[in-house]
């Protein structure tokens, strides 16, 4: 075990840390020589430390699985910041034919939702010190709420989508490979345009 844990992080010269995991579940921390926990990679995660974690045995890339881990236990703490509406339309998308789709749009969605939370939380700064005026700080906030919840009534369209499909198909069966072909071109279409509203939006809020 020591022989790995004197490692050199090759990430580290490139700003990212590497996290190795061990066979008997422990993390460590290649740019601090010291072992960490799944509280501790939650806080660099927070202070905007970017790091890999890998299979300490095969090298492979972990991290998905672990940031994963990490959002089960802060919701286990009682931070539940996932609706359970929310938690079962993403598992429903598993294996669906949309499903690529949905990376693409959440990842641009909670960029946007950070900008703009950024903003929110330099307003309420400046609101404290009494030099910006409540309006815009209330503003602001109706705006983030917006944001926030266009972006889960877009679950709404997909589905829709998918049950008016079957619907139409004769006796029940499955939409044709050509009408699906159209619907995906058709929700990619209408995810690009809101793409660009959402960039737009945080663009004029700059």
């Amino acid at each position: 075990m020591a022989e790995h844990d004197t490692t050199k992080d090759t990430g580290a010269k490139s700003g990212v840390i590497t996290i190795k995991k061990y066979a008997n579940r422990r993390l460590y921390n290649t740019a601090t020589s010291s072992y960490v926990t799944l509280d501790h990679l939650a806080e660099m995660v927070k202070e905007g430390s970017d790091f890999v974690v890998t299979d300490a045995k095969t090298g492979e890339d972990i991290t998905r699985s672990v940031l994963t881990q990490i959002i089960v236990e802060q919701e286990g703490k009682g931070q539940n910041l996932l609706p359970i509406k929310f938690l079962r339309q993403v598992i429903g998308f598993y294996g669906d034919s949309l499903g690529g789709l949905v990376p693409r749009y959440l990842e641009h969605s909670m960029e946007a939702f950070h900008q703009n939370e950024s903003h929110m939380r330099g307003a309420m700064g400046e609101a404290m010190k009494g030099l910006f005026p409540m309006q815009r700080l209330e503003e602001i906030s109706k705006q983030n709420m917006t944001l926030f919840e266009n972006a889960m009534k877009m679950w709404n369209p997909f589905a829709a989508v998918n049950k008016n499909a079957t619907a139409a198909a004769p006796n029940g069966a499955a939409a044709q490979p050509a009408e699906k072909a159209e619907e995906i071109d058709a929700l990619k279409s209408q995810l690009n345009v809101m793409q660009a509203q959402l960039e737009k939006l945080v663009k004029d809020r700059g």
